[in-house]
């Protein structure tokens, strides 16, 4: 706890920079449940250039728009964190009612606690993101059926020739039409969300996608296994090696700009330095959940039946799936299926 403090960890939004306090051990389970810990300020830019803050006969005005899942909390136990960030800002805070959508409004006679307020409402917002289950996935589908035809293969020699294996059962493979890659995942509880990710995603493809690119092909090849744990003996995750062309990052560098994005946005919870490329052919989690995108980190405590990937790795280890042309880029909707067996999207990013 005293290193926390001593050097507690940064959340980035927009040209501001936050430290993010550990909560005080001596808080009940329940009040760290109810309430989010505190953010002090620490960037020397202080523009606050994505809040809107509009002069009123009365003072200051800040509209935000936010979806209704998040009211509770903002208001938080009996109102208490509502009520703390209206007196430490000497701002009020109106909220729409219960089960009805709509701006949250912020009013104020000084413009400094206005934009405190919303900046507080807007970081406690993505700390309650980050707490939920994901929603969509920006994702890169495997279409190729020669690829799929591979995958399918791949399922009938290992179910033929690992017969046995410890856990291993066809429950746990990948649906050949969902077979993806996945950049990042997103929690979008409203039509509004949905819209401003799909609008990032078009921006993203006018500044970063097409310069990156420049009107050429994206390319790489699925080959080869590997496991996500350290025991190949009980394996929860498999997955298709990506494998870029030599002395081509493109794809990777794409990939990881795109989370950056998404994550200063707001919009994406960043799990790692670097965005680990790879299509996942079978994972326990399916056995519950078939929607093919499960995400590790949101499942821990989960009960789950691993597998003996011992005998599957000596025999296909180096399974060749293919080569593929990437072509698209999805927002894709979790737990959904298009007519193509692939996921709905909510936007489509065409590729050279």
């Amino acid at each position: 706890m005293d290193m926390e403090v001593l050097r507690p960890s940064l959340l980035k939004i927009g040209n501001r920079i936050y430290r993010k306090y550990p909560t005080s051990q001596t808080e009940s389970k329940q009040a760290k449940d109810e309430l989010f810990e505190d953010y002090a300020e620490y960037a020397k830019d202080e523009s606050c250039d994505n809040v809107e803050v509009v002069a009123t006969e009365k003072g200051f005005e800040g509209k935000m728009s936010i979806a209704s899942e998040y009211f509770k909390y903002i208001i938080g136990k009996k109102g208490e964190t509502k009520k703390r960030i209206e007196n430490e800002t000497r701002t009020q805070i109106r909220i729409p009612t219960r089960g009805q959508d709509g701006d949250i409004v912020i009013l104020g006679r000084d413009k400094k606690g206005v934009v405190s307020a919303y900046t507080r409402l807007e970081l406690l917002v993505i700390s309650a993101r980050q707490k939920q289950p994901f929603t969509h996935f920006l994702s890169i589908p495997i279409t190729a059926k020669s690829i799929h035809n591979q995958v399918l293969e791949f399922k009938e020699d290992v179910l033929r020739e690992c017969d046995g294996d410890l856990g291993l059962d066809a429950s746990i493979f990948q649906n050949y039409q969902k077979l993806h890659l996945t950049i990042g995942t997103l929690v979008l509880l409203s039509e509004s969300e949905v819209e401003k990710a799909t609008e990032l995603l078009n921006k993203c493809n006018e500044n970063l996608i097409r310069p990156l690119l420049k009107d050429e092909p994206l390319h790489c090849q699925l080959v080869g296994l590997e496991y996500m744990n350290d025991d190949p003996g009980a394996v929860d995750v498999l997955y298709i090696k990506v494998i870029q062309p030599e002395n081509s990052e493109r794809l990777e560098v794409l990939c990881n700009q795109l989370v950056e994005k998404f994550t200063v946005a707001g919009l994406m919870q960043k799990d790692y330095d670097r965005v680990k490329l790879h299509a996942t052919i079978m994972n326990t989690l399916f056995r519950s959940d078939p929607s093919g995108v499960a995400r590790v980190q949101s499942n821990r405590g989960a009960p789950r039946k691993s597998f003996d990937a011992k005998q599957i790795l000596k025999k296909f280890g180096n399974f060749d799936f293919g080569s593929y042309y990437i072509g698209e880029i999805h927002l894709s909707k979790r737990y959904s299926s298009g007519k193509d067996g692939y996921y709905i999207p909510a936007a489509v990013i065409k590729l050279p």
